[in-house]
C-alpha cells in the first residue's frame, strides 16, 4: 500500500472510500474483491490526470453493467474536493482531472517524507529470499556475472523499499567436479611456487594467474610436503584452501560492485549435513519419489544405451515433461536432487523464494518449480517461486568485441570494468534494458556525455538541480514552499512525472522488475531536461528569475523535491546520486 500522503495512496483511497459508498447504498456487493483495481495515469494525458478500471474490474462479479457501475462511481468521486472532472470513457473507464493544489500537496509530501518519498507497507514484513551470482569458487567475478548480481541486488533494495524483509543469498557451489579440478589447479601452482617448473597449464586445469598467490600461500604454510603425495592426502585440502580464497576474491570483487550477501551458503555442507536425504525421505513419504527407469533418450537404442533404476521425481505432476532423477546411477546427487534439497532448506525460513539465474539455465526451470511447489505443497504451503532469468553481456569497445584478460585467463574480469568506468555507471548500465533482452555493454557509450546515455541523462539532471540550487544560493534565492501557487503548467507537467514514483515502486516490486525504477528516471529525467530548455529560450521560465525571488523560491523548491525523487530512485538501485560531473 502506497503512503496514505502521497497523491497516488490519497486517490486510491478515495477511490476504495467511493466504493465502500456504493456498497453501503446496495449498488455493489459487499464481497466483490478488489484486488484488480487500479488508479493510475491514461495512456494519453489528454484524458486527464488519472484513471481507474474499478467499473471495469468489479462490473462482472457484481452482475451489472460497466457503464451503470461508473456512472454511479463518478457520481461519488465528483463530489471530492481535490477533483475537478469525472468523466467516463469507452464502456466504463473513469477518468479525473484534479485540482492544482493537489499536485502541490505532492511537492509539499516529498519534501516531508524525503528520503522514505514513495516507501511502501505493500510488503507487510514478509520475508523474501533472493538468491543471485552463485558463480562457481573457481575463478574471479566476470562480466558473465555482473548483470545477474546488479539485477538481484537492484531487486532486494526495491523489495526492501516496498516493505519486505529480504535475504540475499549466495548458493556456494563447492561440492562436484569443478571444484577439484580447482584443487588440482592449486596443487599445479604449489608446485610451481616450490621451483618447479610446470610448464603450460594442461587442459583441463584453470589456467589464471588469479590462483598463483593460492599457490604460494600452500607452499609457505606445507613446504614440499604435498610435492609428491598421492593426491588422496591432499586434494580435499587443497580443494577447501582454493575455495576459501576465491570466495574471499568473490566477495571482494562483489564489494566493488556495492554487492553484499546477507547468507552464504555451502552445497558441500548441505551435502554432509543430509539435507538432500532427508527432502527424498520427505517426498518418498508423500508419494512424489519413486524408484523407476527413464525412457531411452531421443536417438539412442537399446544397444548403446543400458536402462538403470533410479530415484525418480514425480515433476510431471507439477507441469514438467518428465519426471526427474535425483541420483545418478553411482549413487551420487544429481544437479537437481542437490538444488531440490537447497531449495527446501531455504524455503523454511522464507515466505517467498526468487533465484536470478543466466539465461543458460532456463532448461531448468520448469523442473526446480516444480520441486519447489512439491515440497512446501506438501506441507501445506502456497509458496510463491520465481526465477528472473538474465541475458549475458556483450563486451564491446568502440563497437569492437573486447579482448580476453590476462588475469583470468579466458574472461573481462569484473573488477577490471569497475575500475574502468565506476561502480554507478556499471549498474546503471545493466538496467536500462529488460534482464531477459541482450545487450551490448560499450565502454565507450557508457561514459559519453549525451542524451544517448541513460546513464549519464539521469546523473545529469541531478547535478543540474544541484547546480541550479547552488546559483539560486549565490543569486540570495533559497527553496520556499510559501508561493507553490505561483507554479503554472510546464512546472506541473513535472510534479506529475515526480508524482508517478510511489506508485511505480509498488508496479516494479509486484512485476519483481527493478529495471522500471531506472526506465522511471529516465522519463523523470527527461521532463526536467525539457523543462530546463524552455529556460534557455525563455528568461522567465528559469529557476532563477532575478527580479522575483517568490516564484524563484517556488521553482527551486520543485528542482528540490525532484532531485529527491531522483536520488530516492538511485538508492533503490544502489547507484550514487551525481552532485556534478
Amino acid at each position: 500500500m502506497t503512503h496514505t500522503t502521497t497523491i497516488h495512496g490519497i486517490m486510491s483511497r478515495a477511490v476504495d472510500t467511493a466504493l465502500d459508498a456504493l456498497v453501503a447504498k446496495g449498488a455493489l456487493p459487499a464481497d466483490v474483491s478488489r484486488e484488480n483495481v487500479a488508479v493510475e495515469p491514461p495512456r494519453d494525458p489528454a484524458h486527464g490526470d488519472l484513471a481507474t478500471n474499478a467499473a471495469m474490474v468489479l462490473a462482472k462479479p457484481a452482475k451489472t453493467n460497466p457503464r451503470a457501475l461508473a456512472e454511479a462511481l463518478v457520481a461519488e468521486l465528483s463530489a471530492l474536493p481535490n477533483v475537478t472532472e469525472a468523466t467516463i470513457a469507452g464502456p466504463g473507464f473513469i477518468n479525473l482531472r484534479l485540482a492544482q493544489t493537489a499536485w502541490l500537496d505532492e511537492v509539499a509530501a516529498i519534501a516531508e517524507l524525503g528520503d522514505a518519498y514513495g516507501r511502501s507497507a505493500m510488503g507487510a514484513g514478509r520475508t523474501v529470499n533472493i538468491e543471485y551470482v552463485s558463480a562457481n569458487p573457481t575463478g574471479p567475478m566476470h562480466m558473465g556475472h555482473c548483470r545477474g548480481a546488479v539485477v538481484g541486488d537492484a531487486l532486494a533494495g526495491l523489495l526492501e523499499f516496498a516493505g519486505f524483509a529480504v535475504i540475499k543469498e549466495y548458493y556456494v557451489n563447492d561440492a562436484g567436479a569443478q571444484v577439484q579440478t580447482l584443487g588440482r589447479s592449486a596443487h599445479l601452482r604449489y608446485r610451481e611456487a616450490l621451483g618447479e617448473d610446470i610448464g603450460e597449464i594442461p587442459e583441463g586445469f584453470y589456467p589464471g594467474d588469479y590462483l598463483i598467490p593460492i599457490g604460494k600461500a600452500l607452499a609457505e604454510e606445507f613446504g614440499d610436503k604435498y610435492i609428491g603425495a598421492p593426491e588422496s592426502e591432499w586434494l580435499d585440502l587443497f580443494r577447501t584452501r582454493a575455495v576459501a580464497a576465491m570466495m574471499d576474491m568473490i566477495r571482494s570483487d562483489l564489494a566493488l560492485l556495492g554487492i553484499h550477501h546477507d547468507l552464504f551458503s555451502s552445497e558441500a555442507e548441505l551435502q554432509a549435513a543430509g539435507k538432500p536425504e532427508a527432502a527424498e525421505a520427505f517426498l518418498r513419504e508423500k508419494g512424489l519419489v519413486y524408484d523407476g527407469v527413464l525412457e531411452a533418450p531421443k536417438g539412442k537404442t537399446l544397444d548403446d544405451w543400458e536402462p538403470v533404476e533410479l530415484p525418480l521425481f514425480r515433476s510431471t505432476q507439477f507441469g514438467d515433461d518428465q519426471d526427474r532423477p535425483i541420483r545418478k546411477s553411482d549413487g551420487n546427487w544429481t544437479y537437481f536432487g542437490a538444488d531440490l534439497a537447497y531449495h527446501f532448506q531455504k524455503s523454511q525460513g522464507a515466505d517467498a523464494l526468487i533465484d536470478i539465474w543466466g539465461a543458460d539455465h532456463a532448461g531448468t526451470v520448469k523442473r526446480i518449480k516444480a520441486a519447489v511447489a512439491a515440497l512446501t505443497g506438501a506441507e501445506g504451503r502456497d509458496l510463491p517461486f520465481d526465477v528472473k532469468l538474465v541475458q549475458m553481456v556483450q563486451l564491446l569497445r568502440d563497437g569492437q568485441p573486447v579482448k580476453m584478460s590476462k588475469r583470468s585467463g579466458s574472461f573481462v574480469t569484473l573488477a577490471d570494468v569497475v575500475e574502468e568506468v565506476g561502480k554507478d555507471v556499471v549498474r546503471f548500465t545493466m538496467l536500462t534494458r529488460k534482464p531477459e533482452a541482450q545487450m551490448d555493454f560499450d565502454f565507450a557509450k557508457v561514459v559519453e556525455a549525451s542524451k544517448d546515455n541513460p546513464v549519464f541523462y539521469v546523473q545529469y539532471a541531478h547535478a543540474r538541480i544541484c547546480s541550479t540550487l547552488h546559483k539560486g544560493a549565490e543569486a540570495g534565492f533559497g527553496p520556499s514552499p510559501a508561493h507553490l501557487d505561483l507554479l503554472g503548467e510546464e512546472e506541473m507537467e513535472l510534479v506529475k512525472v515526480a508524482a508517478q514514483f510511489p506508485r511505480m515502486v509498488e508496479a516494479a516490486a509486484r512485476a519483481r522488475e527493478p529495471h522500471r525504477i531506472a526506465f522511471f528516471l529516465g522519463d523523470l529525467a527527461a521532463a526536467f531536461h525539457a523543462y530546463w530548455n524552455i529556460g534557455n529560450d525563455r528568461v522567465d521560465k528559469r529557476f532563477v528569475v532575478a527580479d522575483n525571488a517568490e516564484l524563484s523560491g517556488a521553482r527551486l523548491y520543485l528542482a528540490s523535491q525532484v532531485g529527491q525523487v531522483i536520488r530516492n530512485g538511485l538508492a533503490i538501485l544502489g547507484v550514487e546520486a551525481a552532485e556534478q560531473l
